[in-house]
């Protein structure tokens, strides 16, 4: 291909550098609280009993808004707290708001999947070795979380949102047909 000017392969184009959807400005812990309310004796316990996790995730997302930023700028925070308990006794606590500043050049449409799937997948794997670090260093095994599907939880959490707006809808209905 020929690609002269003039040749007609320049037509609609801008001389403005496209920006990537995606960039990463940076990435912390915003807060992370390790407790082992039970140890040293349950160290001894978990040798001989199988113990039962309990992991729950949630996703944060905030527009940063000040003097001199970007109207693009997000914070998304991963919260995860895991719990290790055997029987009615806690074996440790650990919980961890893992943060990523982002800019974010997207359509208005495609903002929430970004938000709440793209920006987590890429926080997941570093909060997911701090997790591991922590609760090794606590005396315990490495909590080693399996990868999660932020695709499904974002399906999930807008199917639910959906149902609740058809409820509201059909009570609205309702409400007017006895009017």
């Amino acid at each position: 291909m020929n690609d002269k000017p003039g040749n007609g392969a320049d037509k609609g184009a801008t001389n403005q550098p496209q920006q990537p959807a995606l960039m990463i400005n940076g990435q912390y812990v915003k807060d992370l609280s390790f407790e082992a309310p039970n140890s040293p004796g349950i160290l001894t316990e978990l040798q001989k009993h199988q113990p039962n996790f309990n992991v729950n995730v949630n996703i944060i997302n905030t527009l940063i808004e000040g003097e001199n930023v970007p109207a693009n700028l997000y914070e998304v925070v991963l919260d995860l707290r895991a719990e290790l308990k055997l029987e009615d006794k806690v074996g440790f606590i650990v919980e961890l708001k893992y943060a990523g500043v982002f800019t974010l050049n997207v359509p208005q449409e495609h903002l929430a999947a970004f938000l709440q799937i793209e920006c987590p997948r890429i926080l997941f794997p570093f909060a997911r070795q701090i997790l591991a670090d922590t609760t090794q260093s606590g005396g315990f095994m490495p909590l080693m979380l399996q990868p999660i599907d932020f695709a499904a939880m974002f399906q999930a959490r807008t199917q639910h949102e959906l149902s609740g707006l058809d409820a509201d809808v059909a009570k609205m209905v309702a409400d007017n047909d006895k009017a």
